[in-house]
């Protein structure tokens, strides 16, 4: 079986959190025309999902048409919703590594990660990774570095700095960082997402974008310049521009990606205008990985109310990206 023509692995997350519901509402939304299987616990699984214990994930295309097919990893405990339990923290941790496997060996398509509770993980297996992103980055090892895209059909924005404090960004925000992540952005934008000319818009570190060196002076210094070298050859990439009009719906329309220089700077608008839909997709891996841009959500866990938006266009993209289709 070919890469594109195997199924999708989904990997069970915080199992305290809504992972398994929008999982098993996103496979009866899906699972008639996107082959996929989920690796968890079954116990995890919300009472009365319809679920059948495969031994191989390559059963899983005869049997995602009646059941949400499961790739069964027992954990420590059962879970009480709402409530993680640091017991099951290397449970969740060996089922991303598993699934890592997989895709990597060409028996599934992609990985689709649900989400994951990084205080649990600490607490329970001394989980040494500020995130799935730099966790799956360790996994495809070769040094890889990989990049956090938000996307969506609204907009998808890419943070060169992700978790780590406000007060640290202008420490960690290098040249090399950002021409990296510019770089693997560009690149992917042309290989995985089927867009022959990308266009990258890049955001200004301050207010204004520094405002000509009155409010900042990195974007003089080395953010413009840097910029400037990489535009060569015919390639599309400009700024840095201030961050408050980068994302109304005119700008918007002049890229296909905007590179941010932290978190909330490229989180908020894509949240803003697509909360329900929009997707995290990992570049730079040797294999596509994306997952819903949403957290555990311990506050409506186990009560039947998680919107499987986000999962459902999370599984969708991640099936056009692995056939080559682009978004």
């Amino acid at each position: 079986m070919r890469r594109s023509q195997a199924p999708l692995v989904i990997s069970c997350g915080e199992p305290a959190g809504i992972g398994p519901e929008v999982a098993a509402k996103a496979w009866r939304a899906l699972g008639s025309n996107i082959p996929m299987a989920w690796m968890g616990d079954p116990r995890h699984l919300p009472q009365g999902t319809a679920y059948e214990v495969i031994g191989r994930i390559e059963e899983a295309g005869a049997v995602s048409t009646r059941a949400l097919p499961v790739l069964a990893h027992p954990f420590a405990r059962a879970c009480t919703a709402g409530n993680p339990d640091p017991a099951n923290a290397q449970g969740v941790i060996d089922v991303i590594a598993a699934c890592v496997d997989l895709v990597r060996q060409g028996r599934a398509a992609a990985l689709c990660t649900a989400p994951i509770h990084k205080k649990a993980l600490i607490d329970g297996a001394g989980f040494a990774y500020p995130g799935h992103t730099e966790y799956l980055a360790a996994l495809a090892g070769g040094g890889v570095q990989s990049v956090m895209m938000l996307a969506s059909d609204a907009l998808r924005v890419v943070p060169a700095t992700i978790h780590i404090p406000l007060e640290d960004v202008p420490r960690v925000l290098t040249p090399a960082l950002l021409r990296h992540v510019i770089e693997t952005t560009y690149a992917s934008l042309g290989s995985q997402f089927a867009i022959e000319t990308p266009r990258i818009a890049v955001a200004g570190l301050n207010p204004h974008a520094g405002e000509g060196g009155a409010m900042g002076a990195q974007e003089g210094a080395w953010i413009g310049p840097l910029i400037a070298e990489l535009a060569t050859g015919g390639r599309q990439i400009t700024g840095p521009y201030p961050a408050d009009t980068l994302f109304h719906a005119a700008a918007r329309q002049r890229y296909d990606a905007a590179v941010c220089m932290y978190h909330d700077q490229a989180l908020i608008p894509i949240k803003t205008l697509d909360f329900d839909r929009g997707v995290n997709v990992t570049l730079g891996l040797p294999f596509v990985r994306t997952s819903p841009d949403h957290g555990t959500a311990f506050d409506i866990a186990g009560k039947d109310m998680a919107n499987p938006l986000s999962m459902i266009e999370a599984l969708k993209l991640a099936a056009r990206l692995a056939r080559g289709q682009g978004a």
